[in-house]
């Protein structure tokens, strides 16, 4: 009976004015803090009055230019860039392994783990290798070594070489093209800002300090403001991500919109890998003989890859957010109240004193006696007034009303 007794039960607030300058001085300091939280950081820094679009529409057109001499021949950018469309994402090769006049045939592997007395040793083998298929046979790579035979393309690759690596590509300069568009707002914006002329474009180079808004990038650059080194770059190939960040503030004029370049190497973790250390692929150029067969040119080629981020939000003034964020404001000030309270109950002088004021139980029992002592107060009230003692009950509601 008790528990239900207790859950029966109704609180209403009593307001108890506590004057003491500790109290005082904290209630007012969390209060300021409070206010000033809500106004310098949710209204000002964050512009919490605003609605946000994050849901940010973008493209963009890439294009590289520079010439390059690599093992005695003149690089452009059709031998440099793949893939060629100007996508996003694009790598600019900076070293090459080429294994030429590949045809379709039988001949010794080259890998070392492949090498043989007997055909014993290559039947033993898993039948396939990176090269092509196991025929089973042990056969001469040179007059005094011998390796286990495939079918494939040959010659095999040899990726062990050292081959120089194409440093011209440090001048090399990436133009980018970005257009975004934010759904909600209908709003628009390209990374080619109004001030930039053509002749100002074609002798810009992009600078963080000096140049902020260029859209052409000098790959050197690129790689430096990465936190990279380019010749190590270049030799074990790695992916630098250029991200381009638009954070517009449509409440401001629609100059005040302009993206930010920031710059990183994206695959940090393989770099410290030493199974698959940097960025390298394989691909061939096919060629036809007179007589119909087919050859091709096989090129290992390491590479700096350039991914194209674009992120951004848009906010604009709108009075949902902003009456959500007031009520909130409002609501958090209580917090100094519910602070307050814990001190005052629990650690200053006198706490107790303080309880026995703040909390006061009234039991429904009670309730008859203190109506009573109330209509008694009254009645005497209106005999020394020399008024009339006639008075009513309600049956109802336990209330007293006043007969004439």
């Amino acid at each position: 009976m008790t528990c239900v007794a207790n859950f029966f039960t109704y609180e209403t607030t009593k307001s108890v004015v506590v004057k003491s300058w500790t109290i005082g001085v904290i209630n007012r300091a969390v209060q300021l803090l409070i206010i000033a939280y809500f106004v310098g950081w949710v209204f000002i820094h964050e512009k919490a009055y605003q609605i946000r679009d994050t849901a940010i529409e973008a493209s963009v057109v890439t294009k590289v230019k520079g010439l390059g001499n690599y093992s005695n021949r003149v690089m452009d950018v059709a031998d440099y860039v793949t893939p060629p469309q100007g996508s996003s994402v694009f790598v600019i090769i900076t070293k090459l392994i080429v294994t030429q006049n590949q045809v379709q045939g039988f001949c010794p592997e080259t890998e070392v783990k492949y090498s043989c007395k007997s055909d014993s040793r290559c039947k033993g083998q898993n039948p396939i290798t990176k090269n092509g298929y196991l025929t089973g046979r042990c056969v001469n790579y040179s007059p005094t070594y011998q390796t286990c035979e495939i079918q494939g393309w040959c010659p095999t690759e040899i990726d062990t070489v050292n081959v120089p690596i194409m440093y011209e590509a440090e001048d090399f300069t990436i133009f980018i093209k970005n257009s975004i568009r934010f759904p909600l707002f209908n709003f628009e914006k390209g990374n080619l800002l109004s001030n930039l002329t053509t002749d100002h474009i074609k002798k810009c180079l992009y600078d963080p300090d000096t140049n902020p808004h260029c859209p052409i990038f000098r790959l050197g650059d690129v790689v430096r403001l990465a936190g990279q080194n380019f010749s190590k770059l270049a030799a074990d190939g790695g992916v630098i991500g250029i991200k381009i960040g638009w954070g517009c503030d449509l409440d401001r004029s629609w100059d005040n919109c302009v993206p930010k370049y920031t710059f990183t190497r994206l695959d940090s973790i393989s770099e410290k890998n030493n199974v698959s250390p940097g960025y390298n692929f394989r691909y061939a150029k096919y060629y036809k003989r007179e007589n119909g067969s087919e050859y091709r040119t096989l090129l290992k080629a390491y590479g700096i890859r350039i991914d194209v981020l674009v992120y951004g939000n848009a906010g604009k003034f709108n009075i949902i957010p902003t009456l959500i964020n007031i009520v909130a404001a409002f609501t958090s000030v209580g917090v100094g109240t519910v602070l307050c309270d814990i001190i005052l109950l629990n650690f200053l002088k006198g706490a107790d004193q303080y309880k026995a004021r703040k909390f006061e139980e009234v039991s429904e029992v009670n309730l008859p006696s203190v109506a009573s002592a109330s209509t008694e107060m009254y009645k005497s009230n209106q005999t020394l007034a020399g008024g009339r003692n006639d008075e009513k009950q309600s049956t109802d509601s336990g209330a007293f009303s006043i007969g004439h």
